[in-house]
């Protein structure tokens, strides 16, 4: 018993004995902004049809690293600040896309209000609701805050345990 390919012939190989212009409207189609996209349809897990197509490279944005100075030393004290900037820029670009995340981050000044240890990549992070959703509480900024996973689970472990928002540094005069 021969396999059928794509096109219904019993012919393996799938484009062999086809010309370029049935490879060209089979494969290649146009979008109102650009020609020749390679595309096609695949089927989904609920049976329907969708299209697909391949991403350009020139959709891909060019990312532009910092290099670290070459003095810099991660164990001495007094470079702490320096590497502390580019972990907050660093987290600050991730997160740029996720800018409801990167407002709460702003807002507590890349700072957890329960340990008040460095929110980084590293030690990640978890969406804190003050007053639970099924409580009544909205999913507004007003109402999160963000918390490390470990300090986020003694929240959920300890009932009376209360966590309240971090006022903001703006504003504040020294006594």
């Amino acid at each position: 018993m021969r396999s059928l390919n794509r096109s219904g012939s019993g012919r393996g190989g799938g484009t062999r004995g086809k010309g370029a212009k049935w490879v060209k409207a089979k494969y290649f189609w146009s979008t109102p902004t650009q020609n020749w996209v390679f595309s096609g349809n695949v089927s989904g897990k609920d049976g329907s049809i969708q299209t697909v197509r391949l991403l350009r490279t020139a959709a891909t944005p060019i990312v532009r690293h910092c290099k670290i100075q070459g003095q810099a030393n991660p164990y001495d004290p007094e470079w702490e600040p320096y590497f502390e900037h580019r972990l907050a820029v660093k987290m600050a670009a991730d997160l740029k896309k996720r800018r409801k995340l990167l407002y709460l981050w702003k807002e507590q000044n890349g700072l957890c209000p329960i340990c008040t240890h460095k929110i980084t990549q590293l030690t990640g992070w978890h969406c804190h609701h003050l007053v639970w959703r099924v409580s009544g509480g909205r999913d507004g900024a007003e109402n999160r805050v963000l918390v490390h996973p470990t300090c986020h689970q003694q929240v959920h472990a300890r009932p009376d345990f209360t966590v309240v928002k971090p006022r903001p540094a703006t504003g504040v005069r020294k006594a």
